[in-house]
């Protein structure tokens, strides 16, 4: 749902999408929501023990820092292309989609300890990702057209949100 709830609000913040967008950010999405319960069934607890500490952390300041720049963005723009500001593209695509899966990493540590094959699951959490992604992205692109340009504020603030959701679970658990 972190995933759909970013995809919503990349769609939003993008002028006009593309079908190599909505892939590009569908098929990352995907990608590192399966991959991450992999990496965390293979690595299993020694290093989850110090990823633990830091993982909602992280995903916190990710997503406030790129919510924020979103903001900021939508008051200062200018004539320039949107390509700058596309969170389907380099670093941003890249830091999005490690923010949103961080969560994963712990689910295959957990799936691990409870002697559950990994595969199938992976397989499965990055396929509905995916499909969840490209819905996220269409469902934002809805609202843009009828909100116009406030909804890259409201996708700014949805991303900072999303960040402090993660960071007070992890701090409250």
């Amino acid at each position: 749902m972190d995933a759909f709830a970013v995809a919503l609000s990349a769609g939003t913040s993008l002028q006009v999408i593309t079908l190599r967008q909505y892939f590009r950010l569908s098929f990352h999405f995907g990608l590192f929501q399966a991959g991450m319960p992999l990496l965390g069934w293979f690595l299993g607890k020694n290093l989850m023990a110090l990823i633990a500490r830091w993982d909602h952390w992280i995903a916190f300041i990710v997503l406030g820092f790129v919510g924020g720049k979103m903001i900021y963005e939508s008051f200062h723009t200018s004539g320039e292309s949107s390509s700058p500001k596309d969170p389907t593209r380099g670093v941003r695509l890249i830091a999005l989609s490690i923010a949103t899966s961080l969560d994963a990493f712990a689910i295959g540590f957990s799936l691990a300890a409870l002697g559950v094959a990994i595969i199938w699951p992976a397989f499965i959490i990055g396929l509905v990702t995916f499909l969840l992604t490209g819905i996220g992205m269409v469902t934002g692109r809805y609202f843009r057209s009828r909100l116009g340009g406030w909804v890259e504020i409201l996708g700014g603030l949805l991303l900072i949100l999303i960040g402090l959701k993660i960071l007070i679970e992890h701090l409250s658990a």
